[in-house]
């Protein structure tokens, strides 16, 4: 006789003493009981948010279907809010890093028309604020707007134009500009705006290009990052001081932010991994579709 887990009566009994019959019974356990396939996604759902506790459904359901369960959007936004696994979404106060009231040049907005096309055409630059444990530090930030991905960074517990220049220098020594073929976005604060910062954006043949006063959407794909890069890792942190500050945020943006986090608008790619299908795909369309005949030459 079928005895029940955990048990000593059997399976016959327990419908005798309940009045149900044994089809019945196992009809019933068979839509209430999980199945194997929604326990195991559950299961790796919930590893993956507490893994990936900024992430959306919309993400997270790229991540399953990576490795190889087939589920929709739908699907894993039911599951997660069943289960309760919401991402994490913070609000804080912004002390503002600009100051735009300075007697340097203020250029034009070349970035309005210009969608890039390959890695370096249009960089994007922004300064933020990082809360420390007594006090504030600043981050400066350059991205590549083809591929999202964070070329230049640098920390420093002040404002000045030099927090921006080695930011700058260091987007310089990771890259091969082309000259004349690069257009160098921000606000239009001073430390984009100084002289030593134009002058070294000159130098290397650098087109500088700057924001509206008021108008932050100008300037959306930096605003979109210093976002991300707030809800992901700032937020949350109690660095104690500059020192471990740097060190972390240098970690999410090198390891995390440009090799593993999937962007919606790279169809769910990380920038390290964007940049290298595009590689691929100019490299297969300089290749001749046809070997030629060597009978005919």
């Amino acid at each position: 006789m079928t005895q029940l887990q955990g048990g000593g009566l059997s399976i016959e009994r327990m419908c005798q003493l309940a009045q149900v019959s044994r089809a019945g019974f196992y009809r019933r356990w068979q839509e209430m009981a999980p199945s194997e396939e929604e326990t195991q996604l559950r299961h790796l759902l919930q590893e993956l948010a507490l893994r990936n506790k900024h992430y959306g459904y919309r993400r997270l359901g790229v991540l399953l279907r990576r490795v190889g369960h087939v589920v929709n959007h739908k699907r894993v936004r039911r599951l997660m809010r069943e289960d309760n696994l919401l991402c994490l979404r913070q609000r804080k106060f912004v002390p503002a890093t600009t100051d735009s009231r300075h007697r340097w040049r203020v250029y034009p907005k070349l970035a309005r028309w210009l969608e890039p096309l390959a890695v370096n055409q249009l960089w994007v630059a922004d300064i933020t604020y990082v809360r420390l444990r007594r006090s504030f530090a600043y981050l400066a930030v350059i991205l590549d707007a083809y591929s999202r991905r964070a070329v230049g960074w640098a920390m420093a517990d002040h404002l000045e134009a030099s927090l921006a220049l080695d930011a700058l220098a260091m987007a310089l020594a990771r890259r091969e500009v082309p000259r004349g073929g690069l257009v160098h976005h921000s606000d239009r604060g001073v430390q984009y705006a100084c002289g030593a910062y134009i002058e070294r954006l000159e130098q290397s043949g650098i087109q500088p290009s700057m924001s509206r006063v008021g108008c932050p959407y100008d300037n959306a794909m930096a605003e979109s990052f210093m976002r991300t890069l707030k809800q992901e890792e700032v937020d949350g942190r109690r660095y104690a001081d500059l020192a471990e500050a740097r060190q972390s945020i240098e970690t999410f943006l090198a390891e995390v932010y440009n090799r593993q986090r999937l962007h919606s608008a790279l169809a769910y790619q990380s920038p390290d991994e964007y940049e290298a299908n595009a590689v691929r795909v100019a490299a297969a369309a300089q290749q001749p579709l046809l070997e030629p005949n060597r009978d005919c030459v």
